[in-house]
């Protein structure tokens, strides 16, 4: 059960674990509490074998502000910043073994949209906005461009780095931020959508492709080939990969499929 004095909140349901994040007196700043809690929630909802999805959310009118620039300022004092947990945080969405989606219902800014590049699937609402703005306070977006950059366009990257300038979900969709931009009204159905889908996926092969999307562009194409065929046929010969194709031939849902789905 979550704390009520949780700055994450965790509720998980057919098969998706959603982690809500509720610190709304500070638009959802990544502080090292909330980010501490964050990395618990993720780890929580890799190990349990009956979550297939994760959904990252939030409480109140932002999604998330980026750093916490109160405890930023605090710790000046001592010659650090807390900024460095930003980064095991987006190694945790990245590489987390599930699919994450992200849910984003209002604005986002600076290292929110590290989150958001890192989660698999992003929707946003048309209505929301998003800012790099960084440079605006004589800092640079340098720990969520390892996320951001594979996202965006090369150009727009550089239009929307530099200019700190902001932009709506239809733009946020069209540089590849996120997947999709709906109506404010339909962004619950979006994503509900989306996990219907995303549960239906064999665990180790939804982990597999994921692995898949992070390797680099091949500099041998025939060894890559070989090499992918191989591990093609693995998947084949698996139990997983068994019971897919048998529950394909005989028409009904595979055994991982939740019950109702």
């Amino acid at each position: 059960m979550t704390s009520p004095d949780a700055l994450v909140r965790v509720a998980t349901a057919r098969g998706v674990t959603t982690l809500t994040l509720d610190s709304p007196h500070n638009r959802n700043a990544l502080s090292t509490p909330l980010m501490t809690q964050l990395l618990a929630g993720l780890a929580d909802a890799v190990a349990d074998d009956a979550v297939r999805a994760i959904v990252l959310d939030h409480a109140g009118p932002v999604f998330c502000s980026g750093a916490d620039l109160k405890e930023t300022a605090a710790a000046y004092a001592s010659g650090t910043v807390p900024a460095g947990m930003l980064g095991d945080v987006l190694v945790a969405v990245r590489e987390c073994p599930k699919p994450v989606v992200a849910k984003v219902a209002g604005p986002a800014r600076a290292g929110g949209l590290g989150l958001i590049a890192a989660a698999d699937l992003a929707v946003c609402a048309q209505e929301a906005t998003f800012a790099f703005t960084e440079v605006r306070i004589g800092v640079i977006p340098a720990v969520i461009s390892a996320t951001v950059l594979p996202r965006l366009d090369q150009r727009a990257a550089a239009e929307l780095y530099l200019t700190g300038d902001t932009f709506d979900g239809r733009r946020a969709a069209e540089v590849g931020l996120v997947t999709a931009a709906v109506p404010v009204g339909e962004l619950d159905a979006a994503v509900e959508r989306y996990c219907a889908s995303l549960v239906r996926g064999a665990p180790g092969a939804l982990a597999g492709a994921k692995e898949l999307l992070r390797r680099p562009a091949a500099t041998d194409l025939r060894a890559e080939i070989a090499e992918l065929a191989a591990l093609s046929t693995g998947y084949f010969l698996s139990d997983e990969g068994r019971e897919g194709v048998m529950a394909f031939r005989e028409k009904r849902p595979a055994a991982w499929v939740p019950a109702g789905d």
